[in-house]
């Protein structure tokens, strides 16, 4: 019998860390049909996959997508990475429940948090709901070609609620059954879960915290038991990463610990714990997870493949932009910029401001502002796997001063070389033990997000620096880690794991040569705001329900996404 497409001669690593095995993979409606010698067999469409690697297409479990899937028909960056489906709502932030005229408060939450340009929100988003389940038919009816789940957010959740007393006060009794009611109403129509922050780098742009931070934590765990009363859902959370005392570290630690426990929900939150000024934090964190486990909770832990961090560069923005004598400089056109770094003058100027200047944080301003530079953390992104150069050890090679290597290297590339900048995860030991650990994934690109400031690559990391380069983690536990360790947790039935039955999200790949391709800036949101586009070299296919959606990387037309719901969406 034909199929509609047979993936022929490939190496099949099926995600559920098995070894690898070559076989054909035949697919027909959507789904794996069969796997095995299918010699003979014919097919609408054939894919040579001869040297290649054949997986499960990547799951994305943390992105804010949320507004982006108004005008981002295709789901870039993820489209370009190996990525069939996206979790969105992460962090406390969905959109919904909210009506058109409240929607200044939900963009409020996203413009400073998440780094999305408010414009391009108000211009990119025909608002038509009010409550979430409104929110996934729309999502649902929109073409698409990534898959897209979703929780419901607190933040979001706490303005439904309570209106803008939900930014600077706790919730009373009668908003917090409204918030539950909600959340029953979601859970019902097809979200995977509740998401909430509690972090510090969660802020609204005046610089206050987000709506979800102030919930008590008697609200967080009452929001919680609703789910477990519906007997599903996934809790994730944004936890406080930067608990100095130990005490109070230990703790959070309990609360979180209690609440799996006792609830029996499952719990993920990101795993950027490690900084170099505390090196061993992260090992507490392991033992919370671990701890939980034992006690007989779920708890799964989210992380990157490499440092938590993000770009800077003269064409997005640069760590002194809010010095004054910078700050008038970076108004310039580029084209000027280039000129007044060449002028001895003027780049005299702006060294000695440098030079100067005194850090002082201002949680007003975007989290790139809150760190004082330290040019041993610092790399020039001329290249996109390890190892990388400090300015710090250009500086000393060129026998200049740091900031004048800054200088000189970006005017190298016409000021448009990006500059990695980590923030958490420094220690390559800790992703390393992280992307080890029996209760880890590798899922935190945060795409949607800090649009101009981050561009997260993970899968071409993971497979072309930890597996190829480094080969310090087997291909099967990468890939299990991108996919079937991702579908079993999050409830994403019939995914993640190429065997007979299930949906035929694939990704093949190039094992020799897949790793990220440099950034590049471009202006091509609503309203014309900026983002960062990066790919990953390498991917022969990317194919989602069936139908190949991205070819070579480039979009085949196809636009064969679906809106995943979560169990009580079937029942």
């Amino acid at each position: 019998m034909a199929f509609d497409l047979i993936i022929r001669g490939g190496t099949i690593v099926d995600g559920a860390g098995m070894p690898g095995y070559h076989a054909d993979i035949g697919v027909r409606d959507g789904i794996i049909a069969e796997i095995g010698d299918l010699k003979g067999q014919t097919a609408a469409e054939v894919i040579d996959a001869e040297g290649m690697v054949v997986a499960p297409g990547f799951i994305d479990g943390h992105t804010h997508m949320d507004a982006q899937v108004f005008w981002d028909d295709i789901g870039s960056n993820s489209c370009w990475h190996g990525v069939t489906s996206v979790v969105m709502g992460n962090c406390g932030f969905s959109m919904g429940p909210c009506a058109e005229k409240d929607k200044d408060l939900v963009l409020h939450n996203f413009e400073r948090a998440e780094d999305i340009p408010r414009q391009a929100m108000i211009e990119g988003i025909p608002w038509s709901w009010e409550t979430y389940p409104q929110y996934l038919d729309v999502v649902d009816a929109l073409p698409k070609g990534l898959n897209y789940a979703g929780f419901v957010g607190h933040s979001v959740l706490r303005t439904y609620a309570m209106g803008a007393r939900a930014m600077e006060e706790e919730a009373t009794p009668e908003d917090l059954d409204i918030m539950k009611q909600q959340l029953a109403d979601s859970m019902r129509a097809g979200a995977l879960g509740f998401s909430t922050s509690r972090t510090f780098s969660h802020r609204t742009p005046e610089g206050k915290p987000v709506a979800s931070r102030l919930a008590s934590w008697d609200e967080v765990v009452q929001l919680t038991n609703v789910m477990a009363d519906l007997g599903t859902g996934i809790f994730q959370i944004a936890r406080e990463n930067v608990i100095e005392d130990d005490e109070e570290r230990e703790k959070e630690h309990e609360q979180i610990k209690a609440l799996a426990v006792d609830t029996g929900i499952p719990i993920t939150f990101g795993g950027t714990w490690s900084k170099r000024h505390r090196p061993d934090a992260w090992r507490t964190q392991f033992r919370m997870v671990d701890e939980t486990i034992a006690a007989g909770g779920r708890m799964m832990i989210q992380g990157t493949a490499t440092w938590n961090g993000s770009l800077r560069s003269f064409e997005t923005a640069t760590p002194y932009d809010m010095i004054p004598v910078w700050k008038e400089f970076r108004q310039l056109p580029l084209d000027r910029q280039e000129a007044g770094l060449r002028d001895p003058e003027m780049r005299a100027r702006l060294v000695a401001a440098v030079k100067a200047h005194k850090h002082k944080p201002d949680p007003a301003l975007p989290n790139l502002f809150q760190r004082p530079v330290d040019w041993d953390w610092v790399f020039p992104y001329d290249r996109t796997l390890p190892p990388f150069k400090s300015i710090t050890e250009v500086a000393a090679e060129r026998g200049v001063e740091p900031i004048d290597a800054f200088i000189d290297l970006a005017l190298e590339h016409h000021l448009k070389l990006f500059f990695i900048q980590p923030s958490f995860n420094e220690d390559q030991d800790y992703v390393l033990a992280h992307i080890r650990h029996p209760h880890s994934v590798v899922t935190f690109s945060d795409a949607g997000a800090h649009v101009a400031t981050t561009c997260s690559p993970i899968h071409g990391h993971l497979l072309g620096h930890w597996v190829r380069n480094a080969q310090a983690i087997p291909l099967e536990t990468a890939i299990r880690k991108v996919t079937l360790d991702i579908a079993s947790f999050w409830g994403l039935k019939g995914r993640g794991w190429l065997h007979e039955g299930y949906h035929a999200d694939i990704v093949v790949f190039d094992p020799a040569t897949i790793a990220p391709t440099l950034p590049r800036l471009h202006h091509d949101l609503p309203s014309g705001a900026a983002r960062i586009k990066q790919k990953t070299d390498g991917i022969k296919a990317t194919i989602v329900n069936g139908q190949v959606l991205m070819r070579n990387n480039e979009h085949t037309g196809a636009y064969p996404g679906q809106l995943l719901r979560g169990r009580l969406a079937h029942n």
